[in-house]
């Protein structure tokens, strides 16, 4: 599902959903500006909320709209969470390439690393939907376990490729990328938590290039690699 979607001819559709109460412009910039504020709207209500706790009145006040302008452009909340929890899934995923996977772990282990946690930093709120959604039960995952689990197979085989090559001392593949996927989404899911205690303000950047430093080292050195 995109949410730039084409712009429609007429302003009722065959499904009944309304047309705004205010015409919007039917440019391409405006439209695509529009559905920025959508999204940018239903990602903070989710990650506050969830699905369940979250209403298309709130998302379209948030993005500056009137309901039956928000169902101009979305048919549902629905569509909406499904697209985002599909893209955090899908940044997960292309993370960590299989086809640049390479013969070197420190150096694309620390690469994943740096990569999970720019993120975590950048994208918080969107972690913290999966995190939420998790949390609730994960009933809206259960059609992307199958994937999911497929793509950590081919991590988990390269890992333990890795150690039969003797790169790596023998472990858990699975619990070493939980054990990293940990670590780096908390820096989204408990920003809260980790700024109280490094005694930093409300809304001030973490120096993510000494957590970076920090984390790499300790599962380097877990993994029995000397340096990256």
């Amino acid at each position: 599902m995109s949410l730039d979607r084409p712009t429609r001819s007429h302003p009722a559709t065959a499904s009944g959903r309304p047309a705004p109460s205010a015409a919007p412009s039917r440019t391409r910039p405006a439209r695509q500006r529009i559905m920025a504020a959508i999204r940018a709207a239903a990602i903070a209500e989710f990650s506050l909320h969830g699905l369940k706790g979250t209403s298309t009145q709130a998302i379209a006040e948030r993005a500056g709209l009137t309901k039956p302008q928000l169902h101009y452009y979305i048919a549902g909340k629905e569509e909406l969470y499904e697209e985002l929890l599909t893209s955090v899934l899908n940044d997960w995923k292309v993370v960590f390439p299989v086809e640049e996977a390479g013969s070197d772990p420190g150096a694309v282990l620390a690469g994943y690393i740096r990569q999970k946690l720019d993120h975590a930093f950048d994208h918080p709120e969107i972690s913290r939907i999966f995190t939420r959604e998790v949390l609730d039960g994960g009933h809206n995952l259960e059609r992307y376990w199958p994937n999911a689990r497929a793509w950590t197979q081919k991590k988990v085989d390269i890992i333990q490729g890795w150690t039969a090559a003797g790169l790596l001392r023998p472990m858990d593949a699975r619990l070493l990328l939980m054990h990293i996927w940990a670590m780096t989404q908390h820096y989204a899911d408990f920003a809260l938590q980790a700024r109280a205690l490094l005694g930093q303000a409300d809304g001030e950047p973490l120096d993510r290039e000494a957590i970076a430093r920090e984390v790499i080292a300790f599962v380097l050195h877990g993994c029995g690699i000397r340096s990256a």
